[in-house]
């Protein structure tokens, strides 16, 4: 149900942002919004009160946002009040913002190596999965887990290619199990 509200309102919030021809600039709002709202948890914490009326919590959203984001946005953020949806916003920017990424053209992938990489071999891992993917640029995001053994694990949205030692050999494991034996 979740996914399918932040579908439902990020898609929304993405027509309005092509509608006005403000992508970009409701990109950055955003991420300065997040940044605000992770910085300020208690902020949050009023949303959920139960005391506080939706009319309260819109007013504050109205004295908060209003004149510091752009008056799509703010409108934006007191629908979701509105709609009892605001616990939802997290879902719904990150949707909008895959959104965006999706449309031009950008890549996101996570990729996990045995041991930290150079940045040489980062620019390679980047420009390899240019070449062999649609996307115009990537987003990469790079972690190391020593319980590879070697080689990578490249994730790009629901598609995983899984190079790394430990797969091999478990791999091999399950094929010598396979073998009858005499």
């Amino acid at each position: 149900m979740a996914k399918l509200i932040s579908k439902t309102y990020g898609e929304a919030l993405f027509e309005l942002a092509v509608e006005e021809n403000k992508i970009d600039s409701f990109v950055e709002e955003i991420k300065t919004v997040r940044e605000a709202l992770a910085q300020n948890p208690e902020f949050d914490e009023l949303f959920h009160h139960p005391k506080i009326t939706k009319e309260e919590k819109t007013e504050l959203v109205e004295n908060v946002f209003k004149g510091r984001i752009s008056d799509e946005l703010t409108g934006f953020f007191k629908l979701l009040v509105e709609k009892d949806r605001y616990k939802e916003k997290e879902g719904i920017l990150t949707f909008f913002l895959d959104k965006v990424k999706e449309v031009k053209g950008i890549g996101v992938a996570y990729v996990t190596t045995a041991i930290p990489l150079k940045d040489v071999q980062k620019k390679q891992v980047e420009e390899k999965l240019l070449a062999t993917t649609q996307y115009k640029q990537m987003e990469m995001h790079y972690t190391e887990d020593a319980s590879l053994i070697g080689g990578m694990v490249i994730r790009i949205g629901d598609r995983v290619v899984d190079s790394s030692i430990s797969t091999k050999l478990s791999d091999l494991q399950r094929q010598l199990l396979k073998i009858q034996l005499g």
